[in-house]
């Protein structure tokens, strides 16, 4: 595979950097069953900042991920996987006697995704050490994208907030990001939530993640407390009800994209890799929510996560499909209107 040429110049800032998982992602190709009774599995690059990446990449950005793999074979598959897919990994950190984190899922459609992570003792990505941040590319770049996950376990939790305070006021997308089993305590999640807030300009996460955050799940409540801790826009997913967003002067709201669900996981990191094109292109709300929006939709109509995220092309066509499928079902609802 040959890497794109959104991959980053020696010596030109990145657009976006994230921080937290990468792994190879084993996806069974048996659907509505167990994984004991799974025949065959597919193959494919994995974790949800590393997702947000590649998703990033596929607008034209220059991104790379601050994560680690162990010292193995699928370490180097890693390495080779966001090369191809334009994404630098400078910043991805070897760790001896590690091995790079395999995840599998099980597959029912539409909404029953779960998911079996091998991370134990501990994954090369909860490793990461301050003393080897590289913090002239985290100050310089456009956006740094933080994942809630990576707050989980010492050191990389340091190294997240040392990266913070490198940003000094600078753009910082907080994915909120919830995985409880990754937490020695989740009683410390809201704690660290909020001191991580104090640096986002934009939060986004679901209704179970604006919990953990905020200590609420309605959306409207969500948004608000989150503006409230001084982030300029908030993004609260609801799935099958769609998703909102809500600045200090402006709140959009779009129902879910109709498409055959697949799999679902890797759908909101879509949507992250769109929502930083969307807003560091300078886009209106509106557009940059709708597209991150079908986005997510694409990648929830497919098997993959990182190899399935979406070109601009590819979103704008399937939004130009959903208006011409909802004339001609106005036109009909009106028709029927009148002749009541």
């Amino acid at each position: 595979m040959t890497a794109p040429e959104t991959a980053r110049a020696p010596g030109t800032p990145y657009d976006v950097i994230t921080v937290g998982r990468v792994g190879v992602d084993l996806y069974p190709e048996q659907t509505g069953v167990g994984l004991a009774d799974v025949r065959t599995f597919a193959k494919y690059l994995g974790g949800t900042a590393t997702n947000v990446a590649v998703a990033a990449a596929r607008y034209g950005l220059r991104t790379a991920v601050l994560t680690g793999v162990g010292d193995d074979p699928f370490g180097g598959y890693v390495r080779g996987a966001l090369r191809g897919f334009g994404v630098d990994d400078a910043l991805v950190t070897t760790v001896p006697g590690l091995q790079t984190p395999v995840v599998f899922c099980e597959i029912f459609p539409p909404d029953d995704f779960p998911l079996y992570f091998y991370r134990r003792p501990v994954a090369p990505d909860q490793c990461l050490e301050p003393e080897r941040l590289d913090r002239a590319a985290v100050r310089d770049a456009r956006v740094l994208w933080i994942t809630g996950s990576a707050l989980a376990v010492e050191p990389t939790r340091s190294t997240l907030f040392a990266a913070l305070e490198e940003r000094a006021g600078r753009e910082v997308y907080f994915d909120l990001d919830w995985r409880p089993g990754f937490w020695a305590d989740p009683a410390e999640a809201p704690e660290l939530y909020a001191r991580a807030l104090r640096y986002a300009t934009v939060a986004v996460g679901n209704r179970e993640e604006a919990q953990v955050a905020v200590g609420t799940s309605d959306p409207d409540r969500a948004a608000e407390l989150l503006l409230d801790r001084g982030v300029r826009l908030a993004v609260v997913k609801q799935g099958p009800d769609g998703v909102l967003a809500r600045t200090a002067t402006e709140s959009v709201s779009f129902p879910p994209v109709p498409v055959e669900v697949v799999n679902g996981l890797g759908a909101g990191d879509a949507f992250g890799g769109a929502l930083c094109a969307g807003l560091l292109a300078g886009r209106p709300l509106s557009r940059v929510i709708s597209t991150a929006n079908a986005a997510g939709a694409l990648v929830a109509s497919r098997h993959a996560c990182a190899d399935a995220m979406p070109t601009l092309s590819e979103v704008e066509a399937l939004l130009t499909r959903q208006a011409r499928q909802a004339v001609p079902a106005a036109v009909d609802a009106e028709t029927k209107r009148s002749r009541v």
